[in-house]
């Protein structure tokens, strides 16, 4: 089985190229299922939720669905986090 690699693979979303939203879609799943991480659901609601802005129709209906199970107060979070990512990048 392949390794998910975090640093490479935002590397490469942030260059450009067709497959960004589903990398950032990649790595929301990553860390909705702890694959090579920590479970983090803020962290991946932030990914979510950039790769649903970024065109992927599954990211969004992913991130719809994780939401459900989330605090209000980690919806927040995670919806700060991924503003402040789409203001720096």
């Amino acid at each position: 089985m392949a390794r998910f690699d975090f640093q490479t693979s935002e590397t490469a979303a942030m260059t450009g190229g067709e497959t960004r939203a589903e990398i950032f879609c990649d790595m929301g799943l990553m860390y909705a299922t702890g694959r090579g991480c920590d479970v983090d659901l803020v962290a991946a609601h932030k990914w979510l939720n950039i790769a649903a802005i970024k065109g992927c129709e599954r990211a969004a209906e992913l991130r719809a669905d994780l939401a459900q199970t989330m605090t209000k107060a980690d919806l927040a979070l995670a919806l700060r986090a991924a503003r402040e990512w789409m203001t720096m990048h």
